[in-house]
């Protein structure tokens, strides 16, 4: 069993002899422990301080791609190197990591495929009031969009056995914290959380930089992520509500026209067309919207079936390799030796 501990890192230069030194190098359970850190394009020195660690493998983005890039980069990077199991953690060490057994745990036992480590918000001092229940909020959405019992949704302390990370598909630029579990949640994979630890804060938070942005970036992230995976729901829900709207207001004018008063509300029966028109819009377009995500999870499948193909045939093709090589020599050799009779008959008749 072979655990890969990958980092994505950005300008981390200073902070990767931290992180790197406090990760294990035995996990229970497991035969492998090696370490991949990913340089997304940083114009410090990080890919180099890597390898000065003796960190196993380093890939490096020649820009910066943004941190769901790096994530998905490392997933398939430890992917081909045999990971069993990857866990994911920050080049900032805020998490605790000798909790990594923790989280290698539960897909050691065969009980989950995603494990996210679920951080001690209520206790953690350098969180805001306003990002403690940011935190909440965000979580519990996530949960109902999932159907998953995640506790930590924002969390990127996580590990994931192969299956799931072979899975997983991120479209996200911002994070792929959130998105992750929701598509593990639709793809029927096992999401647990276990309790983790944090450590002190060496710097402030690069993805929170304000509340507000990091508010309307988490939004956009989930309704985009929402449309994606429960497109029906997400489309009709928005055509109901303009159905609604047009319908109390095709009401209104009938009422005024009944008692006749209808020539001073000409503009409900204006609102009461654009509302329904719209209404017809957002249900045509969840028609086809759900079409395409059919069509996206057919071609998810697709993918998932031919990597496990393209594992199946690499041991093959390795070991057939002598033998193609020796059938190979044979026929030249045989190609000599009928060539070097033909020449001695040839000789003989001569003589």
């Amino acid at each position: 069993m072979k655990v890969i501990i990958q980092i994505p890192c950005y300008n981390e230069a200073a902070a990767l002899p931290v992180s790197v030194s406090a990760l294990p190098r035995e996990v229970p359970g497991c035969d492998e422990v090696e370490y991949l850190v990913v340089d997304d394009g940083s114009t410090d020195d990080t890919a180099e301080a890597a390898r000065r660690l003796g960190v196993h493998h380093v890939i490096t983005h020649s820009g910066n791609r943004g941190l769901a890039a790096a994530f998905m980069t490392g997933l398939t990077a430890a992917i081909e190197r045999g990971a069993d199991v990857i866990v994911n953690t920050d080049a900032d060490n805020q998490y605790c990591a000798a909790d990594i057994a923790d989280l290698v745990e539960p897909i050691l036992q065969g009980r989950a495929d995603m494990v996210i480590g679920a951080r001690p918000i209520a206790a953690t001092a350098d969180f805001s009031v306003v990002k403690k229940a940011l935190q909440r909020l965000g979580s519990w959405v996530v949960r109902v969009i999932s159907r998953t019992s995640v506790e930590d949704a924002p969390s990127g302390f996580r590990a994931l056995s192969r299956e799931a990370a072979m899975r997983l598909k991120v479209f996200s630029r911002y994070t792929y914290t959130l998105e992750t579990i929701i598509q593990a949640g639709h793809s029927n994979m096992r999401v647990v959380s276990v309790p983790v630890r944090t450590n002190a804060p060496m710097r402030p938070s690069r993805l929170v930089r304000s509340i507000p942005s990091y508010v309307l970036k988490s939004v956009v992230t989930i309704v985009r992520i929402f449309a994606t995976y429960r497109p029906l729901f997400f489309f009709w829900s928005i055509a109901l509500l303009f159905g609604t709207v047009g319908l109390i207001s095709g009401g209104r004018f009938l009422y005024f026209w009944t008692i006749g008063q209808g020539q001073g509300h000409v503009q409900s029966v204006i609102l009461a067309a654009a509302c329904m028109t719209l209404s017809f819009i957002a249900l045509v377009i969840g028609f086809v919207a759900d079409l395409v995500a059919v069509n996206r999870k057919l071609l998810e499948t697709v993918d998932w079936r031919i990597q496990h193909l393209s594992e199946q045939w690499q041991p093959r093709a390795q070991s057939a390799a002598p033998q193609r090589h020796t059938s190979w020599s044979e026929p030249t050799n045989q190609r000599e030796t009928t060539t070097t009779s033909t020449t001695r008959e040839t000789r003989s008749r001569d003589f």
